[in-house]
């Protein structure tokens, strides 16, 4: 019999939703990196590219942190995750206001690209945490679970 240091075993399958919501973003945000820096290099130029990168990049911050605390927490009282998730989600909100403020008097980038990349990486990230969750396979009842 193997042992595995891993947080969550592999058959967890409230952990099989999150990995598969941080996978499908995972791709969503390469997808859109492609597509983006193409679309904003013939739109923009180099600005737009620059702004399809930090489209991309906040986009991933914002979708990405959420998840990944969720994972990570899986197994933590109720309390603990609450307090893990509120503190990601505000640590995201810091770093999107803050780089968006530091960016705002600079125009090596395009605001434009960057908007169009982060609304559909952020919104698509939604959609697709959404489908992972609807689809996920979760027992309501755990037959083996001890009793409480």
């Amino acid at each position: 019999m193997t042992t595995s240091n891993s947080a969550t075993p592999p058959s967890d399958p409230t952990a099989a939703v999150f990995r598969r919501a941080l996978r499908d973003t995972g791709l969503l945000l390469g997808g859109l990196a492609v597509v983006g820096l193409g679309a904003g290099a013939l739109l923009a130029g180099t600005p737009g590219v620059w702004g399809a990168l930090i489209g991309v990049g906040l986009a991933l911050v914002f979708s990405g942190t959420t998840v990944v605390a969720m994972l990570r927490t899986l197994h933590s009282p109720p309390a603990t995750m609450a307090a893990v998730v509120m503190g990601t989600w505000l640590a995201k909100v810091l770093v999107v206001v803050v780089v968006l403020a530091l960016l705002r008097d600079h125009d090596f980038y395009s605001r434009g690209v960057l908007a169009a990349v982060l609304a559909l990486g952020v919104v698509g990230a939604a959609v697709l945490d959404f489908r992972a969750v609807q689809t996920g396979r979760v027992p309501y009842v755990e037959p083996d679970a001890p009793a409480r």
